[in-house]
């Protein structure tokens, strides 16, 4: 294209008129009115393209430096999370030698898994707003309780010592609590909110139920953020919330110990791992075989069979297991015969040796010494009508007949089984801190 400014100021023209020499160059023509008229078009075509560019040019640059709004201000606000920069919950990765997966129903994303851990640490699912669910399960104990039995609203206590929770994404019980009365983890994430004693949306008493907590949490800026986020829009209902709190509590994971980076440089379990002591892997032998026992169920040879319910590499409890010898009741005289389940063995000490939680549904032993006490001699009382067959050869109570040797390396083997990112890892902490 001509360049029309530049030809029309470089007019050598004899015409007082300068445009009359542009009209020459442009149409090869002598000026006349009409060509006058076409010239005038033609700069208001050019002067209108140009001006054209520069706005259009103008407003790219304007819609840039527009910020856009800010969809999670509430949450910003009350809670140390980044919703648009999110932990990484579903892409967590386990063990080549590790099977089981149990999220198929429910597959775990960073979006619902973050409101999982809001809903989790948040007391306000409390009708007193003084309770969680992490009120009970602890981070910095593996997601347990020190209590016997956990405080409650209202000075209310959990009938049961509260469970450790490590890994019940690799469980190979799918069933859930101590007496496996909830069939999934979904169903149990909300029973102990509506508990009377827990969490206390019981709808007794003039407490208030589950669809009271609900218009409660509507009422709750972040939440209205947090579920959008989560499921496209703000309506939150018990499924979305038992959605999202069971994504969170399977994404609890434990694969950093001693024993996990001794069994990925090992063809199998039995195998000596190369990375532990002598003692270490002597008590991964107790733990693995079987025990052999005489006519009178004394051991004779073997190992203390830890194992048949406790298998290794997740350390969950056997679907099939019943109960291993406790039937106490907290607080109580009387007998339960119910409680069958059991958390994973994972963590159950800490990095000094110490047990996280006392143990079992009554946290009767203190100590993992205790623990292997109890199975060292187990007694068959006549009411015990359900104590698993594996503890009582012979319809005979078990009599592992251990030595001191013997239980210093069951010990040392359990606590290979600790790791160490649980308990600090930040996605897993109180959003609200």
């Amino acid at each position: 294209m001509v360049n029309l400014a530049v030809d029309f100021g470089k007019s050598q023209s004899k015409s007082i008129y300068p445009q009359d020499a542009l009209i020459r160059r442009l149409f090869g023509q002598r000026p006349t009115f009409s060509l006058h008229l076409r010239l005038i078009k033609k700069l208001m075509r050019y002067y209108s393209l140009v001006l054209s560019i520069l706005l259009f040019s103008c407003s790219d640059s304007l819609e840039e430096t527009v910020p856009a709004p800010d969809l999670y201000t509430e949450t910003k606000k009350a809670l140390s999370i980044n919703p648009v920069v999110l932990d990484n919950y579903a892409a967590q990765g386990k063990p080549a030698y590790v099977n089981k997966d149990n999220t198929a129903a429910n597959p775990i994303t960073d979006k619902a898994a973050t409101l999982g851990r809001v809903l989790f640490y948040d007391k306000n699912l409390s009708v007193n707003n003084t309770i969680s669910c992490a009120s009970c399960h602890k981070q910095e104990f593996a997601f347990g309780d020190t209590a016997v039995s956990s405080l409650g609203v209202d000075n209310g206590r959990t009938e049961r010592h509260s469970m450790r929770l490590i890994n019940t994404r690799y469980a190979n019980e799918a069933k859930f609590f101590w007496n496996e009365r909830a069939a999934s983890l979904e169903a149990q994430v909300t029973m102990p909110i509506v508990d009377h004693l827990e969490m206390g949306f019981s709808g007794q008493t003039g407490r208030g139920n589950i669809t009271t907590l609900i218009t409660k949490l509507g009422g709750i800026g972040y939440y209205k953020e947090l579920f959008k986020l989560a499921y496209g829009d703000a309506t939150i209902t018990e499924a979305r919330m038992q959605t999202a709190l069971a994504q969170f509590i399977r994404s609890i994971q434990s694969f950093d110990s001693k024993y996990d980076l001794g069994r990925a440089q090992a063809p199998n379990d039995g195998a000596p791992f190369p990375n532990f002591t002598a003692q270490e892997n002597a008590g991964k032998n107790l733990f693995l075989a079987p025990p052999i026992f005489n006519a009178a169920s004394v051991r004779i040879g073997g190992g203390f069979g830890c194992q048949g319910c406790h298998q290794a590499p997740e350390f969950d409890i056997d679907p099939n297991s019943r109960n291993n010898g406790f039937i106490g009741v907290i607080g109580s005289a009387q007998t339960d015969l119910t409680n069958t389940r059991s958390p994973s063995l994972r963590d159950i000490l800490n990095a000094a040796g110490i047990a996280n939680t006392p143990f079992m549904h009554t946290a009767a032993s203190a100590t993992i010494r205790q623990v292997l006490a109890h199975y060292n001699s187990i007694a068959n009382p006549a009411r015990n009508t359900n104590l698993d067959p594996r503890l009582r050869p012979n319809n005979i109570g078990q009599n592992l007949q251990m030595t001191p040797d013997e239980i210093n390396a069951m010990v040392a083997f359990l606590r290979t089984l600790t790791g160490k990112d649980v308990y600090t890892n930040k996605k897993w902490g109180n959003p609200f801190l």
